[in-house]
């Protein structure tokens, strides 16, 4: 992954081909062009779950039209980091009820959560080009 410098506040990734860029909102000194880094965080749970949901679903043939997942945190004020992120799988009348713990399960399987939980030491250098 390369990280880029576009301007202002544009921060952006270069992955696999694809382009991922990000931005601060107005009252940071951004241009609110495109998600903060923050956010994309977050959206990594969530998604990350959702696609553990998604192929459980389509394994048993399941419908997913209908399922939402909602996310929401607890922010730790004293040191500014999350203290609690949940994920409320909502599923639709007439879902199975004999899979909704193993939506729970599934959701669990998410590698970002895995990789959270179990606290990755961070490397930060520098090198001359």
């Amino acid at each position: 992954m390369e990280i880029t410098f576009d301007g202002g506040k544009v921060i952006t990734a270069h992955l696999n081909g694809h382009i991922i860029r990000t931005d601060q909102p107005l009252d940071n000194g951004g241009g609110n062009t495109a998600p903060a880094p923050f956010e994309l965080f977050l959206a990594s749970i969530g998604t990350c779950a959702g696609i553990y949901i998604k192929s459980f679903c389509d394994r048993r043939q399941i419908a997913t039209d209908d399922i939402r997942i909602i996310q929401t945190m607890e922010f730790d004020e004293v040191k500014k980091v999350p203290k609690t992120i949940s994920l409320d799988i909502q599923l639709p009348v007439g879902f199975p009820g004999k899979y909704r713990e193993a939506m729970v399960n599934a959701a669990e399987l998410c590698l970002v959560k895995k990789t959270i939980s179990n606290q990755p030491e961070f490397k930060v250098i520098t090198t001359q080009k």
